[in-house]
């Protein structure tokens, strides 16, 4: 097992003073000398390159066109995570490809990735969109090592692809948090300021919407006592570069503020509030997950373009509740457009236009919890703190991606409240991993919004998993949606517990039960 340790080696010239900008720390290099290979384990299409004597090598995998789906070729060894926890480190590899084909999955290909278990849910860290035949290039991914993870497992080859990949000269690196999380500057004992349109607004409860405008769906969401809907402007985005095309994605911008219309228009007669949400933002994801207008300025320029076209063209819209910049932002890297001080530059731009609706702001590696012991607050006037909830991610995203029509009796799903990976899960689990929000409310008097939470339909406890959620919320003055009305059917509460049963069922779900005993308490908002 690997056991990272800062080397001796000393990077000269240039790139010494590149890494001391950014804030990189060598802790673990490997150029698959004969005398690094020890530890690694190798899958019977995956081999070691030598180099001279004790030079540096490479490692190859070659696998023959065949039945490729369900094959994993790799090379393998286990990484000691415990001192990094906490920490951000980036994985770099230079890799080469001669005719890899495309996998039936974005995520699969030609493989580098890192992943560990925690609180039973494993988690993946890896490049995508990776495969076709290509000469030596570097490929990285960033992550966030989770406060009590131990032992990971770091794998190079191929999966559910033919063909032939090569690797050299793999990097570990550690990164100074503070050059992912550029806080801007303010006062000591700083505390957020609110005029009266955010102060006088009561709470608001409510769902994350369809990704699609549907006549009758807000009626009926109204009848259900929901106040609140987060409206997501969203794509199903390519990965590709190819498929990053600034002028498609202005004509599609377009589109949904055209349907975006029709959605203020229902809720303003309903007495539902809106929070517009650019789900998918211009320039999309890149291979290591990280949005691309935090590296590549026209789309930076393009994302603010767009909240000046929204701006203006709602303004003074008296069904907005707030503008929600960019859903779950990951940077894992210094960025040049990061994905804070972008935010800062987008919600400028709206103040130009509209000085005073609410602008939310979401933090970093998904908009995680855990990531507010990190964020600083932003020195201007309404701006609201958004947060999800999705933990444990064991429990809450179980089976999420299971063929159910192949589904076997000895499925054994996860239950709630109850020992989920080594501890055991219940409000009180609940509240302490909210609590670096909490934290952050406290100290700078913001207001909190919950923009998303759930729990798979067919996970047992899922309604008191909800239920546990709401009470903490309520018991520090959040408003919240549930994720997610109409959308996909496996967060539905209109859908039964059993996945096999793929509509709507007549009868109130236990879940759709706590939705509506704590929409009760909403008031009527003007």
């Amino acid at each position: 097992m690997i056991k990272l340790q800062c080397l001796a080696a000393v990077l000269m010239g240039c790139l010494a003073l590149s890494a001391a900008e950014y804030g990189y720390k060598t802790v673990y290099e490997c150029n698959f000398r004969p005398s690094q290979l020890e530890g690694w384990r190798f899958d019977k299409r995956a081999s070691a390159v030598p180099g001279k004597g004790d030079g540096p090598g490479m490692i190859k995998v070659e696998v023959p066109p065949g039945p490729e789906v369900g094959t994993q070729n790799f090379v393998r060894r286990e990484i000691d995570l415990s001192p990094y926890q906490g920490k951000n480190l980036i994985f770099t590899v230079e890799t080469k490809a001669e005719k890899v084909s495309k996998p039936l999955q974005a995520w699969n290909g030609i493989k580098f990735m890192l992943n560990y278990e925690i609180n039973g849910k494993m988690s993946w860290f890896h490049p995508m969109n990776l495969w076709k035949s290509f000469d030596w290039k570097e490929i990285e991914f960033g992550c966030r090592i989770a406060p009590n993870a131990g032992k990971g497992t770091l794998s190079l080859g191929l999966q559910d692809s033919s063909g032939t990949v090569w690797f050299r000269n793999l990097k570990i690196r550690e990164v100074d948090t503070s050059k992912i999380y550029n806080n801007p500057p303010v006062p000591a004992g700083f505390r957020a300021e609110y005029t009266d349109r955010v102060t006088a607004m009561p709470t608001l409860r409510g769902v994350m919407s369809p990704g699609s405008y549907r006549k009758g769906d807000l009626d009926d969401l109204a009848k259900w006592g929901a106040n609140l809907i987060r409206w997501q402007l969203v794509r199903n985005w390519g990965k590709l570069d190819s498929d990053l095309d600034q002028t498609e994605y202005n004509r599609w911008i377009d589109s949904k503020i055209s349907e975006l219309e029709k959605v203020l228009a229902d809720a303003e007669r309903l007495g539902i509030k809106v929070v517009i949400d650019l789900h998918s933002p211009p320039g999309g994801r890149m291979a290591n997950r990280n949005m691309r207008m935090f590296v590549e300025d026209k789309y930076a320029d393009q994302f603010v373009e767009v909240w000046r076209k929204i701006a203006t063209k709602f303004k003074g819209h008296p069904a907005i509740w707030a503008y929600d910049l960019v859903n779950e932002p990951v940077q894992s890297t210094p960025a040049k457009n990061d994905y804070l001080s972008l935010q800062i530059r987008a919600a400028k731009a709206i103040r130009e236009i509209d000085p005073e609706v609410p602008v939310i702001i979401e933090s970093n590696e998904w908009d995680a919890p855990d990531t507010y012991r990190h964020l600083g607050p932003v020195p201007m006037k309404n701006i609201i703190y958004q947060v999800h909830m999705y933990q444990p991610g064991g429990f809450t995203h179980q089976l999420v991606n299971n063929n159910w029509g192949e589904r076997s009796d000895a499925v054994k799903l996860i239950q709630y409240p109850g020992k989920i990976g080594d501890r055991v899960w219940n409000r009180a689990a609940l509240e302490e991993v909210l609590q670096p929000v909490i934290d952050f409310q406290k100290k700078y008097g913001v207001r909190v919004y919950v923009g998303e939470f759930s729990a798979i339909r067919w996970a047992p406890g899922a309604d008191k998993y909800l239920e546990d959620c709401i009470a903490i919320f309520e018991k520090h003055g959040w408003d919240w949606s549930y994720h997610a009305f109409r959308e996909w059917s496996g967060w539905s509460v209109e859908h039964s517990d059993d996945p096999l049963v793929t509509g709507r069922v007549k009868e109130d779900t236990n879940r759709k039960k706590v939705l509506l005993k704590a929409f009760e308490r909403n008031e009527k908002v003007k």
